[in-house]
């Protein structure tokens, strides 16, 4: 259906989102789970052709699962038993790489995943595909989905808000037709040069190197590509970036444009050189050009305008942070607005999306930084003249980045005004693990139940109370939400492994599976507890 043939019969859409990338598409998909409508509109009419994102962590592949999207990511993705292994070489047909990174297989993730209960595993290992088929899955869904209505060759011109929300101007890039769409709520998940971020008024805070890369998507099956064995990627000391896309004949190489602008030119030369070999290449499939940026938006709204994904905050590719602190965004906004809509939300709720979701941009943007110091030193130093021990001696030192769990999954929203907050000293926070917890803000800990059942496969699709008192401990605050009509499920739980893990007898978990409220026993208070969770 066309924008122009939209039919509505209060002439406002509840959310139009603007970009069905990854972000957008899982945007509106989360508000569907929450039985609200949405429109999406996105200027091409198609998914990308260029694969963009490769990575899918652990964290984004559980928030998919409650979408119903994590077995058909994995069946598009490379299999489960491909290394996950990062190489550094200096003379990438010749010698021996210099320094090996690897980190465990989806396979192997499995087993530990298996052999573990204590809440310090993930429910979902990583997932490596390309973004391109993400996108493209995600389209599939929208066109689905009753309750989207997706707009593809339509794109964002303009906005402007009163009282009653925002009305967007888009144009048809076919035929240059322009329309008008009444919405509540805008969200722009239309990436790193954001037009409805521009529209809105809200600046970027820029921080680090600016450069312009090149990226050709090529297919190659030349036998010296995979001589030390089956990887990840591979960085060569004379600045180029080898993705394997697929685990078997289809690359992405990239490196830095010299003059820091589009690369003019045929880039297969480029990379051969920066190889140090001549590569045979079977197909170039696609070449693209990106800007690397540090990036995150001063405010991630703008009265009824709201931004997510690229369009709040740009990372290099170093750490897989991108599109997945997109995902992130998306299912926080997502179930916020929906709750709003849905009559049960309040206006705090809405306010700590910014506060919650622009922090996790900011850590995440360190922590992309500092892995992006080892890209750009590796090269620098082995130009400047650094024998092979010293640059194995440093790079064998920063192994540790690969191992990055606690990066994607041990992000807590503390102080949050709608997370009912503890006294005391937080718990430690890991790098390389996950530390269990349920203290208020952070992810509730993934566990299994002595029936083999998983406790995040069994929470509501809104509010739910854990309660392992054994006593119906938490009835009050249960009879309290029915009350002022707050969407709450009690999941009732006699598990010693749960218990252990949940820290206290009752748990009250939101739909993005962070935790709100914790405590032994209904608190004294339990409206105000709600009204805090509820943002009202």
């Amino acid at each position: 259906m066309s924008v122009d043939e939209r039919d509505h019969d209060d002439g406002v859409i509840p959310v139009l989102v603007v970009g069905a990338g990854p972000v957008g598409s899982t945007l509106a998909l989360e508000l569907a789970r929450h039985g609200v409508r949405s429109a999406v509109v996105d200027r091409s009419p198609t998914a990308s052709r260029h694969p963009k994102m490769d990575f899918v962590n652990g964290r984004s592949m559980e928030l998919l699962r409650r979408l119903g999207l994590a077995e058909e990511v994995r069946s598009l993705g490379v299999p489960a038993d491909h290394p996950f292994t990062f190489l550094w070489a200096q003379d990438f047909d010749r010698s021996l790489p210099l320094s090996t990174w690897t980190y465990p297989s989806v396979d192997q993730l499995r087993a530990q995943i298996a052999g573990t209960n204590d809440g310090s595993q993930p429910r979902e290992p990583y997932q490596r595909v390309l973004g391109s088929l993400l996108e493209d899955l995600g389209r599939r869904r929208l066109r689905r989905c009753e309750l989207v209505d997706l707009h593809e060759g339509w794109a964002f011109g303009s906005l402007a808000q009163d009282a009653s929300g925002v009305l967007a101007e888009v144009t048809n890039v076919g035929t240059g037709r322009r329309r008008r769409i009444r919405a509540r709520y805008v969200v722009g998940c239309d990436g790193a040069n954001s037009t409805v971020r521009r529209a809105a008024g809200i600046a970027v805070d820029e921080s680090g190197p600016d450069a312009w890369h090149c990226d050709a998507y090529f297919r190659s099956t030349d036998p010296t590509l995979l001589r030390h064995g089956p990887f990840f990627l591979a960085n060569a000391a004379a600045g180029l970036t080898l993705v394997s896309r697929d685990g078997m004949h289809t690359w992405t190489g990239t490196f830095p444009c010299p003059v820091n602008r589009p690369f003019d030119g045929d880039p297969v030369p480029e990379i051969r050189r920066r190889l140090g070999f001549e590569l045979r290449v079977d197909q170039v499939i696609d070449v693209g050009h990106w800007q690397g940026r540090l990036a995150v938006a001063h405010r991630y709204r703008a009265g009824s305008v709201f931004v997510a994904g690229d369009a709040a905050h740009q990372f290099f590719p170093t750490g897989g942070h991108g599109a997945n602190t997109g995902i992130g965004d998306a299912v926080d906004l997502g179930w916020k607005l929906a709750a709003g809509l849905n009559g049960w939300g309040g206006p705090q709720l809405l306010t700590s999306y910014d506060i919650e979701r622009r922090r996790v941009a900011l850590f995440n943007r360190e922590m992309c930084a500092n892995l992006l110091e080892v890209w750009r030193r590796f090269p620098t130093m082995a130009a400047e003249g650094a024998s092979r021990a010293q640059l194995a001696g440093y790079l064998d030192r920063e192994r540790y980045q690969i191992d990055n769990v606690g990066i994607h999954f041990g992000y807590r929203y503390t102080g949050s005004p709608v997370v009912c907050a503890e006294d005391g000293e937080e718990p430690a926070w890991e790098w390389q693990r996950i530390v269990p917890t349920t203290w208020p803000g952070a992810r509730l800990p993934s566990v299994r139940l002595a029936d083999g059942g998983e406790i995040y496969d069994l929470l509501g699709p809104e509010l739910t109370l854990i309660d392992a008192s054994g006593s119906n401990s938490g009835k009050g605050l249960v009879d309290e939400a029915a009350r002022l009509r707050v969407p709450m499920v009690r999941l009732a739980v006699e598990d010693d492994d749960v218990r252990a893990v949940l820290e206290r007898n009752l748990v009250l978990v939101r739909p993005d599976q962070h935790v709100a409220w914790r405590g032994d026993e209904s608190p004294v208070d339990c409206a105000a507890v709600l009204d805090r969770v509820c943002g009202r």
